[in-house]
């Protein structure tokens, strides 16, 4: 098993919004690590659970726009790991400025095109000493740690399907959905197309198509899975020509794909302004304020399922590895299951760098970098227990 045992861990967190206040919740529970920065251009809407650690004399709030590039660059001085929770477009200049820093850096990713250019920093990573690691979420993230666990236990792979999704335990409404992160970007993934590798060939499926229906042990019992975009992210690229099938599907409750199609179908999820009674207004735009308050629960808990399948052979016979992970609220310290998956996901590979168990410098993405068995361990002490089987 893994232990964190760097002698100095002065850690920063980017970002004090759900997941990066559970980033520095979870690092602040951690022996080794001697201070944790988080800052944040405002604390007004830092998530309650936060509260709790304001007394830790190693926690320092520091106000701090992302978008002044040169306080950043100041602030990241003397840090050993830098961890992104940040909107996605900031990822790219803040890994430049923690490469310059000579500090480790990971985020929550989220968007592919920047991942591939945060690839281009690998050479002056390499050559500051430290490792960058895009997409450290739970999707991207997690899924992709655990896909590459069950490739490395086949001698050929021939599929690797990713299920995932946040939910709230009780479903209300029509879209039986609650808002878990962001709807700003969950309507990005609802719009944007999904690349999967069918035949070994990267290719495009429109997003919530190609509906199944998968079934989680009760409680949670049957959920429909449908493509939405970003899951895979560099993955696809990395095994085409490779392995015959990789995909990844959101999981929702039964009905959420169909109206959510029929309200894009309708136009509601433009982006494109259109002419209101002489107001311009993107129909997106509208779509969020309206929907926002009414899928906002403050009060509501939340799930997160899971399921990574991979199937292959393994000396000359067929094998088929299973993950599967259902985690919920934490009522004792309201922190949410898409917090703890996420925020505490960033904290675990933050946390690996500075301690040297990601070894190789550069920049390489979690299923390059992060070792699985000790990731999966280091889960488990955090109460979110992932359940493999093979067959």
């Amino acid at each position: 098993m893994f232990f964190f045992s760097a002698s100095l861990m002065k850690m920063f967190v980017l970002g004090a919004g759900l997941q990066g206040a559970a980033c520095a919740y979870d690092l602040l529970q951690q022996k080794s690590v001697t201070a944790v920065v988080l800052a944040d251009r405002d604390f007004s809407k830092a998530p309650p659970f936060l509260d709790a650690c304001r007394e830790d004399p190693r926690l320092k709030l520091l106000t701090l726009d992302a978008t002044d590039v040169s306080a950043v660059r100041r602030a990241l001085d003397g840090c050993a790991a830098v961890m992104c929770a940040l909107p996605y477009y900031f990822n790219l200049e803040m890994a430049r400025l923690a490469v310059d820093a000579g500090a480790h850096f990971c985020d929550l990713g989220g968007n592919t095109e920047i991942v591939s250019k945060q690839k281009a920093l690998d050479a002056d990573a390499r050559a500051k000493g430290v490792t960058v690691v895009p997409d450290c979420g739970l999707a991207p993230g997690m899924v992709n740690i655990l896909a590459q666990l069950g490739i490395s236990k086949c001698d050929s792979t021939d599929s690797v399907r990713i299920f995932v999704g946040g939910l709230p335990q009780q479903p209300e409404g029509a879209l039986k959905y609650q808002v878990v992160y962001s709807l700003e970007g969950v309507l990005d993934y609802y719009t944007t197309l999904s690349w999967v590798v069918r035949n070994g060939k990267r290719m495009n499926v429109e997003a919530l198509s190609e509906v199944e229906l998968i079934t989680f042990d009760a409680p949670v019992g049957t959920l429909e899975a449908f493509h939405t975009a970003g899951g895979l992210s560099t993955m696809a690229v990395r095994y085409e020509g490779k392995i015959p099938t990789m995909e990844y599907k959101t999981l929702r409750y039964p009905g959420h794909a169909q109206l959510m199609a029929a309200i894009r179908e309708l136009g509601f999820l433009d982006s494109a302004a259109v002419d209101v009674k002489g107001q311009q207004v993107a129909p997106r735009d509208l779509a969020i304020a309206v929907m926002k308050p009414r899928l906002t629960k403050p009060d509501g808990k939340d799930l997160v399922a899971l399921r990574v399948v991979v199937e292959g052979v393994k000396g000359g016979k067929p094998v088929k590895h299973t993950w599967e992970l259902v985690d919920r609220f934490d009522a004792e310290r309201h922190i949410s299951a898409m917090e703890r998956t996420t925020g505490y996901s960033l904290a675990i590979t933050g946390l690996m760098q500075a301690a040297g168990a990601i070894s190789e410098k550069g920049v390489r993405t979690p299923d390059e970098a992060v070792p699985g068995d000790a990731y999966v361990a280091e889960l488990g002490k955090r109460d979110i227990k992932i359940a493999y089987r093979s067959a």
